[in-house]
């Protein structure tokens, strides 16, 4: 049994990403070739978004809005703690501060009203500057955005959507881009969606923020602007005009992609009915099954219950084949690297609380009945 079939995924679509592959393969553009612009602009259309940056990862994806703002030391980003590191890994890589904000009970998102605290927190103390917000959507839905954005402009703050495992997920029929300057994706291959290695994405409304992002991406490379009023008559790749990095889609993920994203509304309908038959089958003997933010969509990167007994299960499931998996068993803030962070006040007891109950149990679109039946009856069996 696999927690995620992602072979399954692929006979379904084998021949077309297949020819993908060898079409881009054999153009020999392999780096910033047609299919990284096509996907550019299908990700911009799926989400709602104006402009689509493809990028080298999920982390890249996250630091460069940062940087395009010019985020420095003495300044502050609030981000919840369960979640993967990355989320606030980039900010030190600036020099900056995470803030850490507790979640919400029922849904493991950001809670509004600790963000709320966490920011009158910074100021009054006075050390840090309240700079930007990084709201996470954890195991595919997404956080509670109206409120989240309405605290940030209220305080003038930007606000990134990390959508590494919610692409795709939506609030009262909108994209996460409805609310967020930024959005940024992951392409990891256990991503709902993912390609055939590392790759990743930024979304916005703000042409000018695209244009700096991109240029970063891409080694401070100069754009039209840049250029426009300065007399250059080499190779402008070789004028950089910002300090960048390396950060590019490569072609051959990105015809992945392509035919990824053509299944995917597909595949988000048939993650939601594997997930609203677990909780059918499951509410009545766990502590806990997944609840959805109202009015939200999820896209189900993981189907993650509570359980009083987690690593008694995970043996007992083992036993009969299934695999589980834990996300995330020791919060960011208690991990040695963040331990000199500041929290929001009164800490994070609900974070720490949920880190030691959570399991997550096998979810794909291709899960069939059959296997279902097998896992939920060896829970029932617990």
């Amino acid at each position: 049994m696999q927690f995620i079939d992602l072979q399954a995924q692929y006979a379904r679509i084998a021949e077309k990403v297949d020819a993908r592959i060898m079409s881009a393969v054999r153009s020999g553009r392999f780096i910033l070739g047609p299919e990284v612009q096509a996907l550019e602009a299908a990700l911009a259309q799926f989400s709602g978004s104006s402009r689509a940056l493809g990028c080298a990862n999920g982390t890249d994806a996250l630091v460069l809005p940062l940087m395009a703002w010019g985020l420095r030391p003495g300044d502050a980003v609030f981000c919840p703690s369960f979640t993967f590191t990355a989320t606030a890994e980039v900010v030190p890589w600036l020099g900056a501060s995470p803030v850490f904000v507790d979640i919400d009970p029922d849904t493991y998102n950001m809670d509004p009203a600790h963000l709320e605290a966490s920011i009158e927190m910074v100021k009054a103390k006075g050390e840090l500057t309240a700079r930007a917000i990084i709201a996470v959507d954890l195991f595919g839905q997404p956080a509670n955005y109206p409120q989240i954005a309405e605290i940030a402009k209220r305080h003038g703050l930007k606000l990134i959507a990390d959508s590494a495992q919610g692409f795709g997920c939506t609030l009262d029929g909108k994209h996460p881009s409805h609310w967020s300057d930024v959005t940024t994706t992951s392409f990891f291959p256990a991503k709902p969606l993912g390609c055939y290695g590392d790759g990743g994405a930024v979304l916005t409304d703000d042409a000018d923020l695209a244009e700096i992002m991109e240029s970063l991406a891409v080694h401070g490379k100069a754009m039209p602007r840049d250029i426009e009023k300065r007399a250059f008559e080499h190779d402008p790749k070789y004028f950089n005009v910002r300090i960048g990095m390396n950060s590019r889609l490569d072609t051959i993920q990105a015809a992945v992609l392509l035919e990824k994203l053509a299944i995917f509304p597909d595949e988000i309908a048939a993650r939601n009915r594997i997930a609203e038959r677990y909780n059918t089958h499951l509410e009545k003997h766990v502590e806990a099954v997944p609840q959805v933010i109202a009015g939200g969509v999820s896209v189900w990167a993981q189907y993650t219950i509570e359980h009083s007994r987690r690593e008694a299960l995970a043996v007992h499931l083992k036993s009969r084949g299934i695999p589980t998996a834990v996300y995330y068993p020791i919060p960011i803030h208690q991990q040695e690297p963040y331990a000199k962070y500041p929290a929001g006040p009164g800490g994070l007891p609900v974070t720490e609380e949920k880190a030691g109950r959570v399991i997550s149990l096998p979810m794909h679109p291709y899960l069939d009945e059959a296997t279902q039946d097998t896992i939920i009856r060896a829970i029932r069996e617990f």
